[in-house]
């Protein structure tokens, strides 16, 4: 089904991993790939059997930005002007809605270099997990373009005016542990641990109530635009919304019962 992902399924359903599967362009973004994974990020968005989802790459980079060459088709006299806009508009800006409104947790499993929207494809997601051979770069600014693919509203979000105007004027490469030091990266785990430690934590997120954290997710995507108040408000009608679930109902039961709760993401 899809043609430029390498998709691994994992405890009986509940975890999907989509891999950027063309390690020769060390997972260069195109058209058709940019395509599938919004179509993968949907599909599990709305599968009640995924209970949690994470991206990375096949071979020894996470993803090195747009490939070039997809987007320009070199010696064509008659080549659209507007190209970049209708990238960005049609394949873009479609999956980073996709995977910042996903119903699921949604992980990358950075295990590489990641530059330019690469990288950004790795920050719009709900967490990083860094190899910690692996970096990142706003290469943007190398090529005189802008940070796109969500990167001039998060990026500012995530680290503040300054450090992101630092790293998206120089594009400066940082590695995953000063990354981590910046709060762009969760965890950071030495490579030859990486693989286990992530599952590690993959296991968990598809073990836990995926309807709170969905929940969870709603609420903080608002609070960029509420007020207090209104986020207040947010929080009391989420935290009902909440309390009407199965998980809620095995979450106390279990706590009550001194076991531990198995939730169905319901």
């Amino acid at each position: 089904m899809y043609t430029q992902l390498d998709i691994e399924t994992h405890f009986e359903g509940k975890l999907k991993i989509a891999y950027l599967n063309q390690p020769d362009t060390m997972n260069a973004l195109t058209k058709p790939s940019l395509s599938d994974l919004k179509d993968f990020i949907h599909e599990c968005s709305n599968d009640h059997t995924v209970r949690c989802v994470a991206i990375s790459g096949r071979g020894r980079a996470f993803c090195s930005g747009q490939n070039l060459d997809d987007a320009f088709v070199t010696g064509n006299e008659h080549q659209d002007h507007d190209v970049i806009r209708k990238i960005v508009t049609d394949y873009y800006n479609p999956l980073v809605m996709e995977l910042t409104r996903c119903k699921k947790p949604v992980v990358a499993l950075v295990n590489g270099p990641a530059v330019g929207a690469g990288a950004m494809l790795a920050l719009i997601c709900d967490f990083v997990l860094a190899n910690n051979k692996a970096y990142f770069s706003q290469a943007f600014s190398n090529i005189g373009l802008i940070p796109d693919t969500g990167g001039t509203y998060f990026l500012p979000k995530l680290l503040g005016r300054q450090l992101a105007n630092y790293l998206a004027f120089t594009g400066k490469r940082l590695s995953a542990e000063e990354s981590k030091s910046y709060g762009l990266v969760a965890e950071v785990f030495a490579e030859e641990e990486f693989n286990s430690k992530s599952m590690e934590i993959l296991e968990k997120m598809a073990n836990m109530p995926t309807a709170a954290i969905k929940l969870t997710k709603k609420a903080f995507a608002n609070s960029y635009n509420n007020t207090l108040k209104e986020q207040l408000e947010l929080e009391a009608d989420l935290q009902q919304e909440a309390a009407g679930t199965e998980d809620f109902i095995e979450g106390v039961n279990a706590f009550l019962q001194k076991r531990k709760p198995d939730y169905k993401g319901k």
